[in-house]
């Protein structure tokens, strides 16, 4: 998740003072130049391309649908606008919304506008079908000892996902593979933190088991429990979002906007979609005794050395109970509700680029963008954001990121300075927070602050001390 992680922290400790320092604009400049060499040296100008979607498991399965009907009716175009997705699967009863859920699982799991049950059963058997493909593929002799062990990596992470309770929103495992995870009750949250990572987000960095709180399954769980905690009274819910295609470690692709451009794009369709999905929730019938309610648990690696591992497949009906029964508490706490849930947006690193570019065009329902760790918001300021959500910032005092220079040259650099005087973001304290990915670590003043942002709990937030404006709390949207 660190921002240039490949060279771990490089201008940690360059001797350069953040600001107030005679000179210290000039060396920046000079220090941004020379970044711009090394990038150019190292990857070439020919590394800011057109990034293409790799073949593979979703692109078959999206031919396979544009080919597909139902009942004698073609299937409505993928691409389609949410609420016309909804409107067709609300025409559809259980046992055909299942159908396509089983046949077409990589289209209907990702599917803007489809019930939020469905989706979440058919990512469910997308991916019981991934697990066993990487399973055959940790023994595939044709494979180097590096691609039977990343084999390994991914079965496991599938085989975490499908663990019971987990609500899979969006998974696509092709190439290094797009994710996203509800934390919380979706269907009837009032306010929805959509939790943007940053740099080397991908299904292997999903969710970690050391440095739990730097990816994006631990982020979303923390600031899910934190909002819990906080505001009992305030129906949440938190996603943790990592669908949209991030760069790897440092070059070109992490200074430049590209990749944020097209994660931008998908978060605002994310975004706009929540209102269609959830009265297609409220209209759907789910539940069902098939088998999707299995689920792979992983038997963990013996051994220091990790070389044996083995999975078992059992049968969880009490996991197709749960999500039965969740699934007609959903629809009936959503009957009739047409208001869309207030929106925050907490972005990280690399995902402060994909949320400043995507402010914008987000719809009204996006109240609030908290950035923490940013290296720019492709802005001058908050007003060229072009939006009417509170914006807020933060930036913890050992956060190698403030030595990286804030500007843009030849389109390489993110702009200025989020928690800098002259942006014009409400700098909030991260008290607490250590380093570059310590912001949602629990018991953290970032964490905090997030959690009373997201619950539009703003008389909780703490301001950071540099900036007294701050105190002057926006009114309730």
């Amino acid at each position: 998740m660190t921002y240039f992680s490949a060279l771990g922290n490089p201008l940690s400790g360059s001797g350069f003072a953040s600001s107030g320092v005679p000179g210290t604009t000039a060396w920046r400049a000079l220090l941004a130049l020379a970044v711009v060499f090394v990038l150019l040296a190292t990857t070439g100008w020919t590394a800011v391309r057109k990034h293409h979607a790799d073949a593979g498991p979703r692109a078959s399965a999206l031919l396979a649908w544009e080919k597909g009907s139902l009942a004698g009716r073609p299937l409505p175009d993928p691409d389609a606008p949410a609420g016309r997705i909804a409107r067709y699967f609300a025409s559809l009863d259980t046992a055909q919304q299942h159908t396509l859920a089983r046949r077409y699982p990589l289209v209907v799991g990702n599917l803007a506008g489809a019930p939020l049950p469905l989706r979440y059963r058919a990512n469910h058997t997308a991916l019981r079908t991934a697990l066993r493909v990487e399973r055959a593929r940790t023994t595939d002799e044709r494979l180097t000892d590096e691609g039977r062990h990343e084999a390994t990596r991914r079965m496991h992470r599938f085989a975490s996902m499908l663990r019971p309770g987990r609500q899979i929103l969006s998974f696509d495992p092709t190439g290094r593979g797009h994710a996203a995870e509800v934390f919380g009750d979706l269907a009837h949250a009032r306010r929805v933190s959509v939790v943007v990572p940053g740099v080397d987000t991908e299904l292997l960095t999903f969710e970690k088991s050391a440095r739990r709180y730097a990816a994006p399954v631990g982020m979303a769980d923390a600031l899910q429990k934190e909002q819990e905690a906080a505001a009992p009274r305030v129906r949440t819910a938190t996603i943790a979002w990592a669908d949209y295609t991030a760069p790897v470690g440092l070059g070109v692709d992490a200074a430049s906007g590209e990749l944020a451009q097209e994660g931008a794009a998908r978060l605002d369709r994310l975004v706009r979609s929540l209102p269609a999905t959830l009265r297609a929730t409220a209209h759907s019938a789910p539940g069902g005794d098939e088998a999707d309610g299995s689920a792979q648990r992983a038997a963990h690696t013996t051994g220091s050395t990790g070389r044996s591992a083995t999975l078992r497949s059992t049968t969880d009906r009490s996991t197709t109970a749960r999500n039965t029964a969740a699934g007609n508490t959903a629809a009936r706490s959503t009957a009739g509700r047409t208001a869309a849930p207030k929106v925050s947006l907490i972005c990280h690193s690399y995902g402060s680029v994909v949320c400043g570019l995507a402010a914008g065009r987000l719809p009204s329902s996006v109240t609030d963008i908290a950035v923490a760790g940013s290296p720019g918001m492709r802005a001058d300021n908050a007003a060229g954001l072009r939006t009417r959500a509170h914006v807020w910032a933060m930036r913890d005092r050992d956060d190698w990121i403030a030595d990286v220079p804030h500007m843009d040259v030849g389109g390489l650099g993110h702009g200025a300075d989020p928690v800098a005087d002259g942006f014009g973001a409400r700098h909030l304290s991260a008290a607490g927070a250590e380093g570059h990915t310590g912001y949602f670590v629990p018991h953290t003043r970032s964490l905090a602050n997030f959690a009373a942002v997201g619950t539009g709990s703003y008389q909780d937030v703490t301001c950071d001390s540099s900036d007294p404006e701050c105190s002057f709390v926006p009114e309730p949207r």
